[in-house]
């Protein structure tokens, strides 16, 4: 009785206490193997900001016409080239986004329900359990994996600004990273580059799978082929 009394205890704080510190990897043992760059660039493989939502409106269009700029971002789910939900706008410091956390508050995934899903869909969002723990900080936002199994992330501000490609940066269970950093995603804007001045840029977006990942590195070559992951669209305003 004494140990399970110590257990529930464990699990309880451990769902219940925020992230910091954090584990935090070095950048460099981050990066995949040399000659295994992700080459496919975000905003050709997942279609995301064309999803109509409720009235014939994109994404992009909903997010624009409301006016309101509180939320300091916004979390789709995809199942591979399916959205699953709609659009989850963030408006406090931190979210968890989970499948199964006792006294959870937040994204929960588990709640989302989708017709004809695949068993590998089924089988890997039975895998993300506590999920992963999105907290906005003075240097930047951070993402801090909850879950037992590692998560995978690409962003335009992990890696070298002058890089072609961007590499998808793999995260073990425990730790975190810091996901983006908005002084570096302002320097690399180019105003003057048509695709730059589409909403939502590219750099302002965050791509994160549980469990599976992406790239020239994986079987995947696409994160739209990844049963379950995560968009995630930062308010540059």
């Amino acid at each position: 009785m004494a140990r399970l009394f110590i257990l529930s205890a464990f699990f309880f704080l451990l769902a219940e206490s925020p992230p910091p510190p954090y584990s935090r990897y070095p950048m460099d043992f981050l990066k995949p193997t040399a000659g295994c760059p992700d080459s496919v660039p975000s905003s050709t493989e997942t279609g995301g900001t064309n999803c109509l939502a409720p009235g014939g409106l994109s994404d992009s269009q909903v997010l624009q016409e409301s006016g309101d700029n509180s939320h300091w971002c916004v979390v789709a789910y995809w199942e591979e080239k399916t959205r699953v939900g709609r659009l989850y706008s963030v408006q406090e410091p931190s979210l968890d986004i989970f499948y199964d956390l006792p006294q959870g508050n937040g994204f929960c995934l588990g709640q989302l329900n989708s017709d004809n899903r695949s068993q590998l869909v089924q089988k890997v969002r039975s895998k993300i359990g506590y999920g992963i723990q999105l907290t906005k900080e003075v240097d930047g936002v951070w993402v801090y994996n909850r879950s037992s199994y590692p998560i995978f992330i690409k962003s335009a501000t992990l890696d070298n600004p002058d890089s072609r490609t961007l590499l998808v940066h793999k995260v073990f269970p425990g730790f975190s990273i810091k996901a983006f950093d908005y002084e570096k995603a302002y320097s690399l804007q180019r105003p003057n580059d048509h695709e730059f001045t589409q909403q939502p840029w590219t750099g302002f977006t965050v791509q994160i799978s549980f469990v599976k990942g992406w790239g020239q590195c994986y079987t995947r070559q696409f994160i739209s082929s990844c049963p379950c992951w995560l968009e995630v669209i930062f308010n540059n305003r």
